[in-house]
C-alpha cells in the first residue's frame, strides 16, 4: 500500500503560510510578523515551518534573535513577495480602477430632434449626478448610427425605430403623437371631422426621405391609398416649423417637437387615428457591456430598462 502524503491543515488556504513566510522574511521577527498579521507566535512558526516541509527545504537561519533567509527562502521571497502584495492590495486597486471607469467618456448617438427635444433634460440630470465623466452627443442619423453602434463607436443610442435589426436591442421608453401642423388661418385649421383625404390639396413639407418620418408618411398614405404630394424636404423639425409657419406648405411631425413658443405661429391638430404613435427609446448591440456610466444613463431613462426581458432575443419591430 502506497505511503500517504501527510496533509498540511494550512492546505486549505495557501495564501496564509505564503503571507506569514513573507512577513517573517520583511521584517525578521516571527514576534513582529505576529503582530502584523494579528496573530499569535506560535501560528506564525507552525505556519512557516509548515511550508518548510512542503517545499522540503529550510527556509530561515536564526542568527540570535532575527531570522535570515537561506538562498532558498531569498528565492522563494522574490517570488512571493509580489504575489502577496498584490493579493492584498487586490480590493483597493479593484476599487480605484471601478473609480476611473466611472470618471470616463460616455458616448450617446441621436439625431437632431432627440438631442433638441428630448435629451435636455436627461443630460442636465446625468451631468449633476456625474460631473466627471465626459459626455459625447454624436449627431446622427439611420446608417450612421446604426454603424456606429455595430462598431462600438457609441455606448448606446437613444431615439426612434421602425424596423428593429436583429443584432440589436430597442427598448421604448416614450411615446408621441402624430400631428399635423399648418399656420393660424389655414383651411384645415379649423376643420370640423379632419380626414387623411382633407391634407392630399396641400403640399406637405417633411425630412429627407432617407428618415424615418418620412417613410412613416408614405407607408401610412400608401396604405390608406390615399395622393399626396411633397413640397419642400427641409433637415430638421425647426426648419419644417419656420416654412409651415411662412406659409409654405403643411407638415405631419411628432408632438415631441412642439414647444409652447409654437403655438403663437402654429396650429397643431392629431392625427393619432391615421398614424401610429412614435415611440422613443435606448437602443444598444445585442451582448453589448455596457460600461458603469452608461449603466447609470440607462436608468434615469428607465430604471432596469434591459432587465426587463432578455435583450438577446430577436428584435422586434413597430411597423
Amino acid at each position: 500500500m502506497a505511503e500517504r502524503k501527510p496533509r498540511f491543515y494550512y492546505k486549505g488556504d495557501r495564501l496564509k503560510p505564503v503571507r506569514a513566510f513573507c512577513q517573517v522574511a520583511r521584517l525578521g521577527s516571527v514576534t513582529r510578523a505576529a503582530e502584523a498579521l494579528f496573530l499569535s507566535q506560535p501560528a506564525v512558526t507552525l505556519q512557516v515551518q509548515a511550508l518548510e516541509r512542503e517545499l522540503g527545504t529550510p527556509l530561515f537561519e536564526r542568527i540570535g534573535r532575527r531570522f535570515s533567509l537561506t538562498r532558498e527562502g531569498q528565492l522563494l521571497y522574490d517570488l512571493a513577495r509580489p504575489l502577496v502584495e498584490g493579493l492584498d492590495g487586490l480590493e483597493a486597486e479593484f476599487r480605484s480602477r471601478i473609480k476611473g471607469l466611472k470618471a470616463g467618456e460616455l458616448h450617446v448617438a441621436a439625431g437632431s430632434s432627440t438631442i433638441l427635444y428630448l435629451l435636455p433634460t436627461l443630460v442636465q440630470a446625468f451631468r449633476e449626478q456625474h460631473p466627471e465623466v465626459q459626455l459625447v452627443l454624436h449627431n446622427v442619423t439611420g446608417q450612421d448610427g446604426l454603424g456606429l453602434l455595430r462598431s462600438d463607436g457609441v455606448d448606446l443610442a437613444v431615439g426612434s425605430m421602425l424596423d428593429v435589426p436583429t443584432d440589436l436591442a430597442y427598448e421604448p421608453v416614450y411615446s408621441f403623437d402624430p400631428m399635423l401642423i399648418c399656420p393660424p388661418g389655414h383651411p384645415l385649421a379649423e376643420k370640423p371631422d379632419l380626414r387623411l383625404e382633407d391634407l392630399s390639396p396641400y403640399g406637405l413639407i417633411l425630412p429627407p426621405r432617407r428618415l424615418t418620418t418620412y417613410r412613416l408618411v408614405d407607408l401610412v398614405f400608401q396604405q390608406q391609398r390615399v395622393p399626396y404630394t411633397v413640397a419642400l424636404e427641409v433637415g430638421g423639425w425647426e426648419g419644417i416649423k419656420q416654412y409651415v409657419a411662412m406659409g409654405l406648405g403643411i407638415s405631419i411631425v411628432t408632438a415631441i417637437c412642439l414647444t409652447d413658443a409654437d403655438k403663437q405661429r402654429l396650429v397643431a391638430r392629431s392625427l393619432a387615428d391615421y398614424f401610429p404613435p412614435r415611440s422613443y427609446g435606448v437602443v444598444m448591440r445585442k451582448g453589448k457591456y455596457l460600461s458603469p456610466q452608461a449603466r447609470d444613463f440607462v436608468d434615469l431613462v428607465k430604471p432596469g430598462l434591459f432587465q426587463r426581458r432578455d435583450y438577446f432575443d430577436s428584435g422586434h419591430s413597430e411597423r
